[in-house]
């Protein structure tokens, strides 16, 4: 039987994605693979997501290292097979009839272009069930594969490698190897190469700096490998008939590290943010104006709720989220964007609400879809959800875009105010201080309350101030007395 040979090229990843970013392979040349078997991690700027190969054969050729940027269309890897699973003609890989599906997480369409089949849209499902009876399968091979690159890298020195990480790790004097490693903080770390080379040159994995996007990659991981190897051997290089200037220069060295020159590639989600601000200031004359509040009443209804419905799990944020779909509802003109292709403001019949959250790829903005059809307790829900995803990494490209307003609730970094940058193509942003006890009138008396700023920054081409003021006078009406919804109900 003739042996076929096919480029299986980076395949289009939906919601305008245009490249990606290899983390780890998870196979090697030589091996043998299945239809649909996840054989790449890759990372976009929306996500880290695992490509299926949909060719089964061994592995000819891999196209790029680990760190590398693919655009789509690029080849990702070849594979040799006797044409099971493959077209009849060898090529790249655009196998004629056969349908993908869409990945049902994310909601990517991807239409058909030229004469090619539909490629794949970002990964997570193919053709068949084939991922999930191979997953283990994929593990073992992923740990084989680091075997064999551990194998093929040339090994460090055998004594000072061990005992440097966990010296650079401790500025008291006492010897760091005797701390547990976890309580110092948390490692994200994707590839299990990484973590098998870490294991073989017994770098400790919290003592290594990660890269823009939180994730410890075998750069990071070889750069903690030759900073420790110095600082091993320089007791050994420091000259002897200086000891004096030794003993004075080390413990300042150790208890004030200087400052390091670096240079920090940008990607993933900072590319994303990067492109994204950069663009609003660009583009959007945006204007902000604020408002101090009492929100005693709110902190009150917060707390009426948990007491009554303790398993909808209602806090603040839902509740401003609450507000805020009503204030868009009765504002609909911040609830556009401008197509300056078309010159045309566009009102959006839904809210898609977008908040700020933190994850270990820096800042995200995930999205809670029809927002506007959503009870308080189901917004709850949601919130937590992606709150949660987002803080394990698990966040989908369609869970990060599609947003038509943003709430951003700064308070929780202990700020009061702030002028944010609209993030495009959105017109709008409520920001929400944090809530602090502060002298306030309240029926003609001072009294200590519950006060928090609001920061209402627009696009100054979708309305005027008389709109914006109108919008962040209603959501402060609401804050000061949440049963002013009441009437809208």
């Amino acid at each position: 039987m003739s042996t076929s040979t096919l480029v299986f090229r980076l395949p289009d990843l939906g919601e305008g994605l245009t490249e990606a970013e290899i983390v780890a392979w998870h196979v090697s040349v030589g091996d043998t693979v299945g239809v649909d078997q996840e054989v790449v991690t890759v990372e976009t700027a929306k996500a880290a997501v695992d490509v299926p190969c949909p060719y089964a054969g061994a592995v000819a050729e891999l196209h790029a290292e680990p760190g590398t940027v693919l655009a789509v269309g690029q080849p990702l890897i070849t594979i040799a097979g006797d044409g099971a699973g493959m077209p009849s003609a060898g090529g790249d890989a655009h196998p004629a009839g056969e349908q993908y599906r869409t990945e049902e997480r994310a909601g990517a369409q991807v239409p058909e272009t030229g004469e090619d089949a539909p490629e794949r849209p970002l990964i997570g499902y193919g053709a068949g069930d084939g991922p999930a009876r191979r997953r283990t399968g994929g593990r073992r091979r992923a740990a084989a594969a680091a075997a064999a690159l551990a194998a093929a890298t040339p090994p460090a020195p055998a004594a000072p490698a061990p005992a440097a990480a966990p010296a650079a790790a401790s500025s008291n004097g006492h010897a760091a190897a005797a701390e547990p490693a976890a309580p110092r903080r948390a490692v994200r770390v994707i590839s299990p190469l990484v973590r098998k080379l870490a294991a073989d040159w017994g770098v400790d994995l919290t003592t290594v700096r990660p890269g823009p996007t939180g994730v410890i990659r075998r750069a990071d991981l070889e750069a903690a490998r030759a900073g420790a190897s110095s600082a091993a051997a320089a007791p050994v290089e420091a000259p002897a008939a200086a000891p004096v200037a030794a003993s004075t220069a080390a413990p300042a060295t150790a208890a004030r590290p200087g400052l390091t020159a670096e240079r920090l590639p940008i990607q993933g989600v900072q590319r994303l943010m990067v492109e994204r601000l950069t663009t609003s200031r660009r583009e959007i004359p945006d204007a902000t104006t604020w408002v101090d509040v009492d929100a005693t009443r709110l902190v009150k209804a917060k707390d009426r709720l948990r007491t009554v419905r303790p398993e909808a799990g209602i806090g603040i944020l839902p509740l401003l989220a609450r507000i805020t779909v009503a204030g868009l509802t009765a504002y609909p003109a911040l609830n556009s964007s401008v197509d300056l292709d078309k010159g045309e403001i566009v009102r959006h019949g839904e809210v898609n609400l977008g908040f700020a959250a933190q994850s270990p790829r820096g800042l995200v903005v995930p999205v809670v879809h029809g927002a506007h059809t959503m009870t308080t307790a189901e917004l709850a829900k949601a919130l937590r959800t992606l709150t949660e995803k987002a803080r394990e990494g698990r966040l989908t490209p369609a869970e990060l875009t599609g947003g038509t307003f943003t709430l951003n609730n700064y308070g929780v970094f202990g700020v009061d105010g702030s002028t944010p940058i609209i993030n495009h193509p959105e017109a709008a942003m409520l920001g929400v201080g944090r809530i602090v006890d502060k002298p306030w009138v309240h029926k003609g008396r001072v009294k200590a309350r519950k006060v928090t700023q609001l920061s209402f920054t627009f696009d100054h081409r979708v309305c005027d101030g008389g709109t914006a003021g109108g919008f962040l006078r209603f959501v402060a009406d609401c804050v000061e007395d949440p049963s002013v919804l009441l009437s809208d109900l």
